[in-house]
């Protein structure tokens, strides 16, 4: 017998759903869809986007029933091994989404249809660049109707990142609190007065902003009607351009924050670091693992280790500046299964919307074999107070095998992290720790790192 689950973020849109059917991801198009969806596929516009990466490719399959009497077509896309968040991605990853999204709705209309989503959760990173999944955000266009997701996208998109880039970075994380986007009024308050100088965010933005306020008891029937005759094919081609203009403007330096020269100066870096990559790789030999998270993973380095060896991996970091670095990285040598990501450990990513069904925990996300926790516990321990038992615990409940790496408090990473606090860390040695995690794991091996305390330890959880 099949075992099929509805999606819990896919019932909004009445044109159809995702599912799943025996591990295995499909897509229903409804009844309803049909002339949308044929359009979509016989007007060329599905091969384009397909061909140029920026469409998910699918295809039509009878292996699968429809869950409803009112199907029209069940899909099955390629596969997408790790589904993430517009909070969880850095500056960059957000800017190329939005301009992957604009990119699409050019194409779109050059082809007859438009796209009446422009939700940023429809994007995902796969193989390394963005590309919308949702196969049913298209819609027939009809002149001189207006794009109804132009307000749609200018919160999930051009807010946060002109938030992120004329005022704070960590204003990215209103978007967790905010489903449907950053409204355009709170965005507006918080921007500095010399936003109004960028007409592209003055018009798309403040003005905007000020309409939406004008307007928010409703738009008479007349005023609408008014507002789509003045958007003709090309106007709305000019308007995606003028956004995509102002987005590729946008800039952020990401070399300002925390950790972004971690590595720089440290005698630790220069004495033990290539010993520590060559054990990792070592470790990594006998694990042979297909999908790896890099918990704290900085800018990648260690990460790359396991990504060359064909693991897809996510990078996971709480810094934005190293998690901008990574993805820079990333694009730069166009690396196809490493996944940058910003995720605080401390407070990762919970379950929200409806029902909290719609964006699932980063838990439960998690299909790695193996995690690198690699110049991390210090962190969670001493600057977040988690106890040992704690982190032993959560981290065997995401995978079965575990490369970590442990950094004593005579350590000069460690010192720091006390130098402005008390020590209040008796639990945290070397000898506590090999005992709390005993209880959680096997210890497979372990190594001393070169010229420092420190001590990478295999170890695969217990059955």
């Amino acid at each position: 017998m099949v075992t099929v689950k509805r999606i819990g973020g896919s019932f909004r849109d009445p044109n159809g759903f995702v599912f799943v059917a025996d591990g295995t991801l499909y897509r229903q198009v409804n009844e309803r869809y049909r002339t949308n969806y044929d359009q979509l596929m016989g007007s060329g516009l599905y091969l384009e986007l397909v061909d140029r990466h920026l469409l998910i490719p699918h295809s039509e399959t009878n292996e699968i029933f429809p869950i409803t009497d009112h199907a029209y077509k069940v899909l099955h896309p390629e596969q997408i091994p790790f589904i993430s968040y517009p909070y969880e991605w850095s500056f960059s990853q957000l800017k190329d989404a939005a301009l992957t999204t604009l990119e699409i709705q050019k194409r779109a209309l050059s082809r007859g249809m438009i796209l009446k989503d422009a939700s940023a959760y429809n994007i995902q990173f796969h193989r390394g660049r963005p590309l919308l999944i949702d196969t049913l955000s298209f819609e027939t266009y009809e002149d001189g109707r207006a794009w109804v997701a132009y307000r749609q996208f200018c919160q999930h998109f051009l807010a946060p990142l002109v938030l992120m880039s004329q005022k704070d970075v960590r204003l990215s994380q209103l978007l967790r609190v905010h489903i449907d986007g950053i409204p355009l009024d709170l965005a507006s308050a918080l921007l500095p007065r010399r936003s109004w100088l960028n007409s592209g965010i003055a018009m798309h933005l403040q003005l905007h902003a000020r309409a939406q306020r004008r307007y928010a008891g409703g738009v008479s029937e007349d005023a609408g009607k008014r507002q789509q005759k003045r958007l003709g094919k090309r106007a709305l081609t000019n308007v995606a351009e003028s956004l995509r203009s102002t987005i590729k403007g946008l800039k952020w330096d990401h070399g300002q924050t925390s950790w972004a020269d971690y590595y720089e100066g440290d005698s630790y870096q220069e004495a033990g670091f290539e010993q520590k990559k060559a054990l990792v790789s070592e470790f990594l030999e006998v694990i042979n693992p297909k999908r790896v998270w890099d918990l704290g993973a900085n800018t990648g380095v260690f990460s790359r280790i396991a990504a060359d060896r064909g693991a897809f991996t996510v990078s996971i970091d709480n810094d934005p500046g190293v998690v901008e670095a990574n993805y820079r990285q990333t694009k730069r040598v166009r690396e196809t299964n490493l996944h940058p990501l910003l995720i605080d450990l401390a407070n990762p990513s919970a379950a929200i919307g409806w029902a909290n069904e719609e964006r699932d925990t980063l838990a439960d996300r998690c299909e790695a074999d193996c995690l690198l926790a690699l110049a991390l516990i210090h962190h969670i321990a001493i600057s977040n107070n988690v106890p040992l038992e704690n982190t032993a615990r959560f981290f065997a409940s995401l995978a079965e095998w575990l490369i970590i790496e442990f950094v004593p408090k005579s350590d000069k990473k460690a010192q720091q992290l006390l130098s402005a606090r008390e020590d209040i860390f008796d639990e945290y040695t070397q000898e506590r720790f090999e005992a709390i995690y005993s209880a959680h794991y096997e210890l497979v091996c372990s190594r001393g790192i070169r010229d420092s305390d420190r001590v990478l330890f295999l170890m695969r959880r217990r059955s």
